[in-house]
């Protein structure tokens, strides 16, 4: 039979009241002994209020205890990596992010007059600039193969709303296309070791972005879905750079790095960075989107410099992405303008040319490409993809050993057995041909596997 902590100590203290009475003393006054009982009385009291409220807290903690449910046991080899925060000096509250994909190119090219420069570029992707032009008679040879995981990338980034509502984002991406870091290593002939390259490291608050990543010229989002690190290279606008942004709906402006690509006078293709601009590259950009796709339209503004001589540019750009059911899309690009040289398909042609007084002459050019997508089923897909560019050259100026024009035709099929796993094949012919009717033509089979994360 249980009984109440409040009787257990009740009886002690009335056996403890006896017992002063009976304490020797009976020479002290009457009024001095009822004064020491009574302080007594008054410190049992208070360690009998001690003791309840000590018995309520453990009753308390043994209840709430008993009401939570117990936790699962972590598996064993499942324990979390850290128990802090990966991210101790961020704001509390800030999500972080680690994204990327890890890929491997394998490729046979054939080339009609000459090899591509083993290490260069256009043995990696479909770059037309690189694709070799020679004289009457040149022979390419055999086929020759290259095998990489350059493009493997990873991304990192945080993520933070303050309680007023405001959006903060950093992200930072890198991938392996920065060559070899040393004499051995990234020369094939041992290692394969390959310095990490900046992609994109940026912060946005709100509207605004600065840092660097796609230039707001260019419509990422129209990119077609190529096994080749680009595809459609020829008409396609393709520049990263450092900028300050700012985005209202539809509407976007930036201000971009400039730099300025020279031909000199009479120079048969060699060409060279000036590095001596001043004023930004503007850019506008406006975009509509929705279930049918997207259509944007965008706007290029330029100033090109080198030494005391100064020139102006502009150009447009013009694309999108129209579904076409459930299976099939197209995307689309079409852009053009004067001084387009380096945006266009990795600056395959010039931003100036100088002419017999020294003075710069911004080059016309224009390209494009189409591609169409369908999806066979939800793991098997394919798309077939044209590009051209085209640059009006003054062969008084230039001379007749620049690139007039380049064009390719890509098709591929991609199978992802499992989601997030690509393996994929693509045929490929590019021709770059130029001002004195010299061509010269690329013949490519490249597959990949690229597993994303």
């Amino acid at each position: 039979m249980s009984m109440h902590p409040a009787r257990l100590v009740r009886r002690p203290l009335a056996a403890a009241m006896l017992l002063a009475l009976a304490v020797p003393g009976a020479a002290l006054a009457q009024s001095d002994r009822e004064k020491a009982l009574e302080a007594r009385v008054a410190e049992l009291e208070r360690q009998v209020q001690a003791l309840l409220t000590t018995t309520q807290q453990q009753q308390q903690q043994i209840t709430t205890v008993q009401a939570q449910p117990a936790q699962p046991a972590v598996p064993a080899g499942k324990q979390p990596v850290q128990a802090t925060t990966i991210t101790p000096n961020a704001t509390p509250g800030t999500t972080f992010s680690y994204t990327g994909f890890i890929k491997m190119d394998a490729m046979v090219t054939e080339t009609s007059d000459g090899r591509i420069a083993d290490g260069s570029s256009g043995r990696l992707f479909y770059v037309p600039s690189t694709i070799p032009v020679g004289g009457a008679g040149a022979d390419g040879g055999d086929p020759y193969a290259d095998f990489h995981a350059q493009f493997s990338r990873f991304g990192l980034g945080v993520d933070h709303v303050t309680a007023n509502g405001d959006k903060l984002k950093g992200y930072v991406e890198a991938d392996f296309f920065g060559g070899g870091s040393n004499a051995l290593a990234g020369n094939e002939t041992a290692t394969n070791t390959y310095a990490v390259t900046l992609r994109h490291a940026y912060v946005s608050w709100n509207n605004w972005l600065a840092g660097q990543t796609w230039s707001n010229f260019m419509d990422v989002a129209a990119l077609p879905d190529a096994v080749d690190f680009v595809g459609p290279t020829d008409g396609t606008v393709f520049v990263r750079q450092a900028q300050v942004r700012y985005t209202k709906g539809p509407w976007s402006v930036s201000i971009e790095n400039p730099q300025t690509t020279v031909t000199p006078y009479l120079s048969s293709g060699a060409r060279f960075n000036s590095g001596d601009n001043v004023a930004p590259d503007i850019t506008a950009r406006w975009l509509t989107k929705g279930d049918w796709g997207h259509f944007t339209v965008a706007a290029l503004l330029r100033q090109f410099k080198w030494l005391e001589e100064t020139e102006t540019g502009g150009a447009l750009s013009l694309s999108g992405k129209f579904n076409l059911g459930a299976n099939d899309d197209i995307r689309w690009a079409v852009n053009g303008g004067s001084g387009i040289g380096r945006y266009l398909a990795f600056g395959i042609g010039s931003d100036v040319v100088v002419d017999a007084n020294g003075g710069l002459q911004a080059l016309d050019g224009y390209g494009g490409f189409v591609a169409w997508r369908h999806a066979f089923s939800p793991k098997v897909r394919t798309n077939l993809m044209y590009a051209a560019s085209h640059f009006d050259n003054d062969t008084g100026i230039t001379g007749f050993g620049v690139t007039e024009r380049t064009q390719s035709f890509h098709a591929n099929l991609i199978y992802s057995p499992f989601p997030k796993l690509d393996v994929g094949a693509e045929i490929s012919y590019g021709q770059r041909s130029l001002e004195d009717d010299r061509e010269g033509d690329l013949k490519r089979l490249h597959t990949s596997i690229k597993y994303s994360f």
